[in-house]
């Protein structure tokens, strides 16, 4: 039988997919078609706990933990994926609005890279700011195993640092001899999602960084776990929300309990204390049991910086919705008690616990669920969200961005996102404009509500 999947996995690997791939990037020019950069995902042992090495962790790279990967806004990237795993996985380029060619999501934008074989990812980044990189393939086991990267766009005209520190922050799955026990349990999958045991920065617990004292720091935040909602605070410093999603703060704010969910990111100018040998710690405040996340050493002679004199961060090309001609899309997030399906987005949890406009994400062996919403390229859209369920979800838009606006739950600050927590009973609006042509995902970033049908996809035409 013909179906979407032999049809992905037959005539495009023959054609536009074999060999490599020289794609002109959108929103930003031409890329190059041979690779500058490869990256290996492999298997790996990590030391994560004191109980010697986690066995069964994946990674990216030769070393343990994923590189962070450094573009520059408005230059070529091209990157091998070296598939050295024993089941398929793509790589998702999260936040980035590239082609859709490039997006990494099997059965909808590329065929799924086999153990043992490769696949050249080309775009040009139109965005400087944080992002992260991961599979959209059997995403529970291998994000929930490490594979998540955070990437960094930047931009020379951004003003100067005096130091630099990326956090990729994340649980693990871990029984007490600090190996994986299983990523989930259907009871939590219906609820919340099933939180990780071992709480890590960078693959560490609680690492401590030197910083220069009374300097201002670059701290740039991803929250790559698969479940853990953070509620972020920092004690023993002035710490400044200077971006949120990859995207300038258009007003700036100190940092105080502020919620990110999975797929969110920050980043933050850390003003670190003058007195040498002073520790700040960045915290996560949320639930009964709060954690410090990590901690920065001030160093040597102050040097007495304000984060006041901060020049503003470069602004993104990205086009102002036109919310007079706007078209409004209704979007119903809710519980599903349908048929469990036979697969999902490459691998199924089996079961249906969740779902978009009462819809959940259909099996995969045949052609996927129509598209939420069909948009003409150009034009403004406004999304209106209801979570009518009682959980928080992170709602992430692939290949466009969005401006969250007019909650009946709490006070939005201006700012252009990827992906909004959403809370229980909100009721929100997205606008955007449909910039950027193809099938974008849009899906619940807690990866048990994504891979148990809050998962489908708007098309941009």
């Amino acid at each position: 039988m013909l179906t979407r999947r032999t049809l992905m996995k037959g005539a495009l690997v023959a054609g536009a997919y074999a060999g490599g791939i020289g794609l002109a990037g959108n929103l930003g020019g031409s890329a190059r078609a041979k690779a500058a950069t490869s990256l290996a995902a492999r298997r790996t042992e990590a030391m994560l706990t004191e109980h010697g090495p986690t066995k069964g962790a994946m990674t990216y790279g030769d070393g343990e933990v994923p590189p962070v990967l450094r573009l520059r806004r408005g230059d070529p990237f091209a990157l091998r994926l070296d598939n050295r795993l024993d089941e398929p996985t793509t790589i998702h380029w999260h936040g980035l609005r590239i082609d859709n060619r490039m997006d990494g999501v099997p059965f909808l934008t590329q065929p799924y890279v086999y153990g043992g074989d490769g696949f050249d990812y080309a775009f040009t980044p139109p965005d400087a700011g944080t992002y992260w990189y991961h599979p959209h393939c059997n995403t529970l086991t291998q994000m929930g195993r490490g594979l998540a990267g955070v990437l960094v766009v930047e931009d020379p005209s951004d003003p100067a640092f005096d130091a630099e520190i990326v956090l990729n922050l994340r649980d693990w799955r871990l029984g007490g001899d600090g190996q994986f026990i299983a990523q989930f349990r259907p009871r939590d999958a219906a609820r919340a999602g099933t939180f990780g045991t071992v709480r890590t920065a960078n693959w560490r617990q609680s690492p401590q960084y030197d910083a220069p004292a009374g300097g201002l720091v670059r701290l740039r935040l991803a929250a790559t776990d698969v479940t853990r909602i953070l509620a972020l605070s920092v004690e023993g410093a002035e710490a400044t929300v200077i971006a949120r999603d990859g995207n300038p703060a258009r007003e700036r704010f100190a940092l105080d309990h502020l919620m990110i969910g999975p797929g969110q990111r920050l980043d933050l100018a850390l003003r670190m204390p003058d007195a040498e040998g002073t520790v700040a710690v960045l915290r996560d405040l949320r639930g009964t049991k709060p954690a410090a996340l990590a901690s920065f050493r001030a160093v040597g002679a102050s040097l007495k910086r304000d984060v006041r004199d901060l020049p503003a961060l470069a602004a993104n090309p990205l086009p102002e919705p036109d919310l007079s001609a706007a078209t409004q899309i209704p979007f119903i997030l809710s519980a599903s008690a349908e048929e469990r399906p036979k697969d999902g987005i490459c691998g199924s949890l089996g079961y249906n616990f969740w779902a978009i406009n009462k819809v959940p994400w259909a099996d995969d062996s045949g052609d996927p669920t129509a598209p939420l919403a069909e948009m003409k390229a150009g034009r403004t859209y406004i999304f209106n969200v209801e979570n009518p369920t009682p959980q928080l979800h992170p709602l992430h838009l692939h290949g466009l961005v969005f401006r969250p606006m007019n909650s009946n739950k709490q006070a939005i600050r201006p700012h252009f996102s990827d992906t909004y927590l959403i809370q229980p009973d909100e009721k929100v609006q997205l606008a955007l404009v449909a910039d950027n042509p193809g099938d974008w995902v849009f899906h619940c970033h807690i990866i048990e509500h994504q891979k148990t049908g809050m998962t489908s996809y708007v098309r941009v035409t």
